[in-house]
């Protein structure tokens, strides 16, 4: 029991981080995304003498994050918006102009704020998480035509709210 434990705590701590960038791009929020992952983790605790065999623990926490998302948006809660910084990635090497790193981060943050957690969620599955049109639907439990029609309107609204991130996207994919 002990061992499970261990593994269990090892596992919270290498892998949050990555979890919390996840969860703060679904939520817009880094208090919603700190109490989404937690959350994950409860259940994830709850299942961890399975999971631990079989090596699928983070998919497994991801899944419950994106699922209890959903519940979350169908209880139509008021969303907080509280000010907050976007997680640092951890390692990795520096770009070359941090300031116009920033510049996209900070245009992109207040971009995706004014999306609905649904655009949000799709736009996270699909584009940070490379997850293709079936996969994101199976985690959100919606319909592929659902996911489709929320990324085009998320992207239009993006492209409308924000053209701006269309231009420092092209300029920071050049500097690479």
């Amino acid at each position: 029991m002990d061992a499970l434990l261990t593994e269990f705590d090892s596992f919270v701590r290498t892998r949050t981080p990555a979890l919390l960038r996840s969860a703060y791009l679904l939520t817009g929020d880094q208090h919603l995304a700190e109490d989404l992952v937690q959350s994950a983790l409860a259940r994830t605790h709850r299942s961890w003498r399975r999971l631990h065999h079989s090596g699928n623990a983070e998919a497994y926490t991801r899944k419950v994050m994106y699922h209890l998302q959903v519940s979350w948006w169908r209880r139509r809660r008021i969303a907080e918006s509280m000010p907050g910084d976007l997680p640092e990635p951890s390692g990795g090497g520096s770009a070359p102009d941090h300031a116009q790193q920033t510049t996209l981060r900070l245009t992109l943050r207040a971009a995706l704020q004014k999306l609905s957690a649904r655009q949000r969620a799709v736009l996270v599955l699909r584009f940070y998480e490379d997850r293709s049109e079936t996969e994101a639907a199976e985690l959100l439990g919606v319909t592929v035509g659902t996911v489709k029609s929320q990324t085009s309107k998320a992207l239009a609204r993006l492209r409308t709210v924000a053209p701006e991130i269309v231009e420092l996207y092209v300029l920071e994919g050049s500097t690479r």
